[in-house]
């Protein structure tokens, strides 16, 4: 069994953290879970088949520990999978809110709140890059943001499918959305202090001997 490398961590430079593997189990469950949002996009927005978009977005969205659990099983992380694994969560929930706001399903305005926390983790990134460090860990806060939006989207489209369960799909379904939302600008000024307090006191990266 390949041996995990280590997590990376504030401070330390991306090059020689991960395994370069590309072809592992985890990766390939994370390229199925991609493929997955434009068929959802082109049954809902395209076809106006709810009920299949639902049980797309619903498997896309559950499934989202599946690649990291497996990776950690196999001792399969690598550099591709750490970063595919989230690129694939904040795709589906871009694309659910773009299909979402597009079908009435979700106001421009909690939209727009979202993608404003999308943009910012952008900056940040870009800033961490520049001084040649990867993104810090994942914060606990960010992962349950993460997974209350992943349940809260497909309640949501249920309550648009299914008439005799709209009532309690629409108060469960926004439940989970603004708390969802509260989390995840949260994580969002965690991931903005880690980011300010290793610009401060790390050394830029070309420094390090």
């Amino acid at each position: 069994m390949a041996r995990r490398p280590a997590p990376w961590a504030p401070g330390q430079p991306l090059d020689g953290i991960f395994t370069e593997r590309v072809a592992t189990w985890p990766n390939v469950i994370s390229f199925v879970r991609l493929l997955g949002v434009p068929l959802f996009l082109w049954l809902l927005v395209a076809q106006d088949a709810k009920l299949a978009a639902l049980i797309v977005l619903a498997i896309g969205g559950t499934t989202d520990w599946v690649d990291g659990w497996v990776a950690r099983r196999l001792g399969q992380v690598s550099r591709l999978g750490e970063l595919l694994d989230p690129f694939v969560d904040r795709l589906y929930i871009v694309a659910t809110l773009v299909a979402f706001t597009l079908t009435a399903v979700v106001p421009w305005e909690f939209t727009a709140a979202l993608v404003a926390r999308e943009a910012v983790l952008v900056v940040c990134l870009v800033i961490l890059r520049a001084h040649g460090y990867g993104p810090p860990p994942v914060h606990y806060v960010g992962k349950t943001a993460t997974f209350m939006l992943l349940v809260a989207f497909p309640i949501l489209l249920l309550s648009q499918a299914a008439e005799p369960a709209a009532a309690a799909a629409h108060a469960i379904g926004w439940a989970c959305a603004i708390w969802g939302l509260v989390l995840y600008w949260i994580a969002a000024f965690f991931y903005i202090y880690q980011v300010s307090r290793l610009i401060r006191v790390a050394q830029p990266a070309g420094d390090l001997t």
